[in-house]
């Protein structure tokens, strides 16, 4: 994190951890603040790479699951890097930002993925660098949302993933209720301080709780190389174009959508917190069971969070079969079952 924004942020009462903003002083009460008000959250879990030179769109093109080319002043996208065999190695949100490209994605990520891309360069006009200290993402979440930033910005994305400029900040749209707001560091105190005066700051949590309750998952170390993009609903979310060119995975991921059957999908749930012990709770990459899979893994944890009021609630990569027909249970087949909740989307009936 921008080691300036960091001190204006714990002046504001922020407590940090490994340079995230854990909460404001009442993480539970937070939470509950979260689902039931509005609220500011530091999106300081994610960096930005930067893809910039003439050749960026079509080298960006020629490498993640989405059509680039759709990516403008007024568009935002989710898209994937796959491996080869169609695995995810990350999702990234992309904006542009003048001629460039920005991908927003967890910060652990970042360096490795910058790495990765930077390989395929050669002899294209397009560098990959790190801008996760430059630019501050805040997420303003809550039915006064709208309102708050209309008031700030003026006029904001009609439609989801819909992107605006405004002034030294640009606005993206996840839903009525729910926008991002990116900005320069050396901008972020100011822009915080007006948002702040009408919607409550919380952790980092908050805003992992809201993606998973919107069923938007996030690749992470544990689960890298673990899914294929439609088994995480990638497709379901506009990540995936399948008219487009090649890129790393794309026969895998067509052969799916065209010829196969997934047989894994992403599921959201919830594990009660009165039956967790205080040391442990659930985490991406912990592994799920039934007992049609006569003791092996039906499924992995994809994201995890503390719900308000208690327990977790998940993103779930599960067997379909199993989801239909059997208790699912955490870490072993005797652990605790997860209880299932109404899909966000609908699910394509594979």
């Amino acid at each position: 994190m921008n080691p300036d924004w960091q001190q204006f942020l714990a002046q504001q009462g922020a407590a940090f951890d490994a340079g995230v903003v854990q909460h404001f002083g009442n993480a539970a009460a937070e939470l509950l603040s979260t689902r039931q008000g509005t609220v500011l959250c530091d999106l300081g879990q994610f960096g930005t790479l930067r893809a910039s030179g003439e050749d960026a769109q079509s080298f960006l093109q020629n490498m993640l699951s989405n059509d680039t080319r759709e990516v403008d002043v007024g568009r935002a996208q989710l898209s994937s890097l796959n491996t080869p065999k169609g695995r995810m190695l990350a999702t990234m949100l992309i904006w542009r930002d003048g001629d460039d490209y920005l991908l927003q994605l967890p910060r652990a990520l970042c360096e490795p993925l910058r790495k990765k891309l930077s390989m395929y360069v050669l002899r294209a006009k397009v560098k990959i660098s790190d801008a996760s200290d430059e630019i501050v993402a805040l997420g303003v979440s809550g039915e006064n949302a709208q309102e708050i930033l209309q008031k700030q910005f003026g006029e904001l994305p009609q439609q989801p993933f819909g992107f605006t400029v405004a002034g030294q900040a640009g606005v993206l749209k996840f839903g009525d209720t729910r926008f991002q707001v990116s900005t320069a560091a050396q901008h972020a105190p100011a822009l915080w301080q007006a948002l702040a005066q009408h919607a409550q700051p919380v952790g980092s949590v908050c805003w992992e709780w809201l993606n998973i309750r919107a069923g938007i998952p996030d690749i992470l170390p544990q689960t890298q190389e673990q899914f294929v993009p439609q088994m995480a609903n990638l497709e379901v979310l506009g990540g995936v174009n399948f008219k487009k060119g090649c890129y790393p995975g794309q026969e895998i991921v067509a052969r799916m959508q065209y010829l196969g059957k997934a047989k894994r999908r992403m599921y959201l749930a919830h594990v009660a917190g009165a039956h967790l012990d205080s040391g442990a709770a659930p985490q991406p990459g912990d592994e799920l069971f039934s007992a049609d899979m006569e003791g092996q893994a039906c499924g992995m944890i994809a994201n995890a969070a503390p719900a308000p009021g208690g327990g977790y609630d998940l993103l779930v990569v599960i067997q379909i079969a199993s989801r239909e027909a059997q208790a699912v249970h955490w870490k072993s087949p005797q652990g605790e079952a997860l209880q299932f909740l109404p899909p966000p989307y609908p699910l394509p009936q594979d």
